[in-house]
Formats: structure tokens, C-alpha cells, sequence
């Protein structure tokens, strides 16, 4: 049998209702360790249900240690969870242990063990908890020399994070780059790392556009060579106006404060994800019909 004070500590270590910590208790005999491995395995049930649900909210977190920076995205389905305090207690944990560990990847990452469990068990767990599906998305571990020096941002309360590298700057003209890929959205760091689909894409809305102004052949392939150069301008960091002096570039910025760009990384919440448009008001009255 199990005693009053034994559903108290179940509740404060696992975060369950205290019916689920009653159920559990009289399932395991009072046992308060074996209770916690019961309410995993129902939190595992909760979450498997989630799966199937989208998480396209969330934030970015980043974490700087020596040479090595950490950029990671965990998402959620509400804004109104990515602001919670357990939601983001979770997301500072879990960029601390991917920058202590030696992983690549999420599903490495999600095996880390700390203590009787990983890093996974603390997910399930917080889902079982919160009542959404909450999803590791990604992260990027960066590294950089002795001479180099890191600049981070973190724009809109975390909806986006960047990390740039720079050699031979100091770490103010890194935030200012940092900054900047983070608020104008570039798509790589030069011509050379643009993807040739985008570039071919491009080209060929240009093309069809200069052809249908009826210009002639060597006038319309000038057009074509400056619209591209100014699609490169839109999305290369290195050419981009630099937001705080507009007769600057990017790169003559760093170059001006005698430094290079070696490296940009940057992510934002739920890009890529096709979000699923709901109807608030039908949602409501869906679970006031089924409570």
C-alpha cells in the first residue's frame, strides 16, 4: 500500500496528475521507482499518439563553450508551450548536453544517458506532462580555431538563431554579422554555396521574363546577367547591404575590420514545415463535445 506523502514525491519527481500517480502507486505496490518506469511507459503511449500531430512552434537556443558552439531548435505545437517554463528549462538542458557530448546527430543526441535515463526518457516525460507533441528537430555544432571568434543572435525571442565564424574580427563586427543573417535570411554564405536548382530556377524565371519585354538578344541576355546579380545580392551574406551602413556589403564590412567570414549557420522555427490552419473556435467546441 501506498501512503499520501508517496503520491506527493511521485508527482514532484515525474510532473504526473495525481491520478496517474495514484494508478501507478497501486499498480507497482507502492513502489515509487517502479511507478516511475509505469508512468514512462504511459507517457510513451501519450506521446506515440502525438506523433501523428504537427509541432511547428517552438524556439532556438544557443550555447557557446571554448571552440565550440551550439545551435539547436526544439519545437512544439502552441506558442503558447514554447513559452513555457518547463518547455524552455528543457530546451537550455538539452543544448547543454549536445555541446558536453561527442554527437552528429538527433537520434545520438537523444541517447545520451544522464543518470537511469537519456535524454529521451526527459522528452517523452515533458510530453507526457505538457499534453503536445514537442519534437527535437535539430541542432549544428560549430567549431572554430584559437583565432577565430564566434558571433550569436537570437531574433524574436528565439523564433531565429545564427552563428557566424569569423577569422582575423573581433567578436563585436561577429554579433553585427550574426545579426544580420538572422534578420535579412540569406540562403548561403556566397555564389559558390548557392544550390544550382535555385540558381537554375532563377535563371529561367528571368529569362522568361526578359522575353516576354521583347528586348533584343544582346540587350536581354545583359538583363538576365544583372537581375541574377542582384538575386545574388538578395540572398549571398557576403553581398548583402550591411543593415547598419547601407554602402557597405557584408563582406566589406568584415574586410574593412580586417576579417574574413569562414562559416554561417542559421535556423528558423518551423521552416520547412507545412503548418495545419485551424479553426480556434471549432476546436473548442470539438473538445467541450468530447470532455
Amino acid at each position: 500500500m501506498y501512503k499520501i506523502t508517496d503520491v506527493k514525491e511521485l508527482r514532484e519527481r515525474t510532473g504526473a496528475g495525481m491520478m496517474d500517480c495514484k494508478k501507478a502507486l497501486e499498480a507497482c505496490d507502492g513502489d515509487i521507482d517502479k511507478s516511475i518506469d509505469w508512468l514512462r511507459e504511459k507517457g510513451i503511449a501519450k506521446a506515440a499518439k502525438k506523433e501523428s500531430r504537427i509541432a511547428a512552434e517552438g524556439i532556438c537556443q544557443i550555447k557557446v563553450a571554448g571552440n565550440t558552439a551550439v545551435l539547436v531548435e526544439v519545437n512544439s505545437e502552441t506558442d503558447f508551450v514554447a513559452k513555457n517554463e518547463e518547455f524552455t528549462k528543457f530546451v537550455d538542458y538539452l543544448v547543454d548536453k549536445v555541446l558536453e557530448n561527442d554527437v552528429n546527430t538527433v537520434e545520438e543526441a537523444l541517447k545520451i544517458s544522464d543518470g537511469n535515463e537519456t535524454v529521451n526518457d526527459k522528452l517523452i516525460a515533458l510530453v507526457a506532462k505538457i499534453g503536445e507533441k514537442i519534437s527535437f528537430r535539430r541542432f549544428e555544432k560549430v567549431t572554430k580555431n584559437d583565432d577565430e571568434v564566434f558571433g550569436t543572435y537570437k531574433h524574436m525571442g528565439g523564433k531565429i538563431g545564427s552563428i557566424i565564424v569569423l577569422k582575423g574580427a573581433n567578436e563585436e563586427v561577429a554579433r553585427d554579422v550574426a545579426m544580420q543573417t538572422a534578420a535579412m535570411n540569406p540562403v548561403a554564405l556566397n555564389r559558390s554555396l548557392v544550390p544550382q536548382d535555385m540558381i537554375d530556377r532563377e535563371s529561367k524565371v528571368i529569362k522568361e521574363q526578359v522575353m516576354a519585354e521583347g528586348k533584343p538578344a544582346e540587350i536581354a541576355e545583359k538583363m538576365v546577367v544583372g537581375r541574377l546579380n542582384k538575386f545574388y545580392k538578395e540572398i549571398c551574406l557576403e553581398e548583402q547591404s550591411f543593415i547598419k551602413d547601407s554602402s557597405l556589403s557584408i563582406k566589406d564590412y568584415v574586410k574593412n575590420n580586417g576579417g574574413e567570414i569562414v562559416k554561417m549557420v542559421r535556423f528558423a522555427v518551423g521552416e520547412g514545415i507545412e503548418k495545419k490552419e485551424e479553426n480556434f473556435a471549432e476546436e473548442v467546441m470539438s473538445q467541450i463535445k468530447n470532455s
